[in-house]
């Protein structure tokens, strides 16, 4: 690796690890929101519903901009796509209650997970990916969860929360490692 390669890489890994902390903080933060709201399903739970997928879009954005000069992103544009379709999916489900915004949930958690599990596998020379790949293969597990479990007799939207939280400690585990990348080590 040249010296122009690991400063490249060393920036990413820095602009990659502030994301992380901040995703980190935001699925914490949704998820205590959720919980507490989730008491009956009515229009403020359904647009934090709606604005989980609209900050992967926003996080998204900033992670294709700050990883271009490692190549083109596409894993990411796909995400794009993906988590804005989830979001009108979303919206458009909360009239169906539960079970519709389970099915829509579990379809976005299993593309999105495999899209993360490419993004990760492509960046594992960089460091701090292996929790990014393993949450990205958890994502298709509980995607599929979800949208099984949508037909079960009254489908609990509070186990959304507990997905957002085990994601969100795997974007902390990823920025606490990706600290030694950012260093240029």
């Amino acid at each position: 690796m040249t010296t122009v390669d690991t400063l490249s890489t060393s920036g990413i890994a820095l602009a990659l690890r502030r994301l992380y902390f901040v995703r980190f903080a935001f699925a914490i933060v949704w998820a205590a929101l959720l919980f507490a709201t989730m008491a009956q399903l009515g229009p403020l739970s359904i647009a934090l519903i709606v604005l989980y997928p609209l900050f992967d879009v926003a996080a998204a954005i900033v992670d294709a901009r700050s990883s271009r000069v490692a190549g083109a992103p596409h894993g990411l544009y796909v995400n794009i796509a993906i988590s804005l379709l989830a979001a009108v999916g979303l919206a458009v489900a909360g009239a169906s209650g539960a079970p519709a915004i389970l099915r829509v949930w579990g379809v976005w958690a299993v593309v999105s997970g495999l899209v993360q599990l490419i993004v990760g596998v492509g960046r594992r020379k960089m460091g701090g990916q292996w929790a990014m790949i393993l949450s990205g293969g958890i994502s298709v597990l509980a995607g599929t969860s979800f949208f099984l479990g949508a037909s079960a007799p009254n489908p609990m939207l509070t186990n959304v929360a507990g997905y957002a939280v085990l994601g969100g400690v795997f974007f902390l585990v990823s920025a606490l490692r990706l600290g030694r990348a950012a260093k240029g080590n």
